[in-house]
């Protein structure tokens, strides 16, 4: 079943209430997905600078030293700042592939949930509460995030089968749905030579958007690609840096609605995921269309 929620603040004066915002809209979807979670972040964007989020599932042993391990691999210094099972590595930008491959040989159990200069991805199994209080994302400010609450109907419930999915630098996506076509759409995109870690559908779907905007087009264009493209019923709700976009299948069988005012954009699979929200009252509330681009942009 699956529960999407997503948020764009227009007015940056909501900035740093942005992770308490998206943790009480995340909450509420509990019982639409209750054994795993993941919340997506687009924080400040520090000039020349790069984060890789990683994860392990025994962070006493992979995250000591890590950072000064890596920095003997890349040019230039790594900090990190971790968070529970998750730690944020800031390096230079154009260190971030370089820093990648080494981890595969100095900490193999560590995985990769985002890579990008403003974005970070925290997911882990366990009921959404849970997971939003071990990474204290009600602290956490931006100028707009996704976050998914996954009933898990195709897959086994892990960490790297929860929601949002990064395979792009600063783009993710969460999905409700299921698609058809993604073993073949899988090895096609392979390839091609994008990176695709899991056997998921979702996957499958934020690569083939990665993919589409390597090659040209916009995030508005790789979304209206994907109603020929992908096969199945499906909601999206994509991030990029500086933008946010929603698109549901021709037949939209799931759930979708929208609010948006002179201070942000929301979305949720249910419309009691957005009543909290300030002045929703007197937001513009609406289902979305199917087979319709929805994207704004800072």
């Amino acid at each position: 079943m699956c529960g999407i929620v997503g948020l764009f603040l227009k007015d940056k004066k909501l900035e740093p209430e942005l992770g308490t915002m998206l943790t009480d809209m995340l909450v509420t979807m509990t019982d639409r997905g209750p054994d795993s979670a993941g919340i997506a972040i687009y924080g400040s964007d520090v000039d020349s600078k790069g984060k890789l989020t990683v994860q392990s599932d025994t962070p006493d042993v992979d995250f000591g030293n890590l950072a000064a391990d890596l920095s003997a691999h890349v040019s230039g210094n790594v900090t990190s700042s971790q968070k529970d099972t998750h730690t944020v590595l800031e390096m230079q930008a154009d260190q971030l592939a370089t820093a990648r491959s080494a981890l595969k040989e100095i900490r193999p159990n560590v995985r990769v949930m985002s890579v990008g200069d403003t974005l970070e991805i925290y997911k882990e199994v366990g009921l959404p509460k849970d997971v939003a209080q071990r990474f204290e994302v009600a602290k956490m400010s931006g100028s707009h995030g996704i976050g998914h609450t996954r009933m898990a109907t195709e897959s086994a419930v892990t960490t790297m089968g929860a929601h949002p999915f990064n395979t792009g630098s600063d783009q993710c996506l969460v999905h409700n749905g299921s698609l058809s076509n993604h073993n073949s759409l899988r090895r096609r995109l392979r390839r091609e030579g994008v990176h695709i870690e899991t056997e998921n559908d979702t996957e499958v779907g934020a690569a083939y958007l990665t993919w589409k905007m390597q090659n040209g087009s916009s995030l508005s264009e790789a979304l209206e690609s994907s109603l020929e493209d992908l096969d199945g019923f499906f909601t999206f709700v994509v991030g990029t840096k500086d933008g946010f976009g929603v698109v549901r299948d021709p037949i939209a069988c799931k759930p979708a609605v929208m609010a948006e005012t002179d201070q942000y954009v929301a979305f949720g699979s249910e419309y009691r995921a957005l009543v909290n929200l300030p002045g929703i009252e007197d937001a513009r509330v609406w289902e979305p269309e199917p087979a319709t681009v929805y994207f704004w942009n800072h």
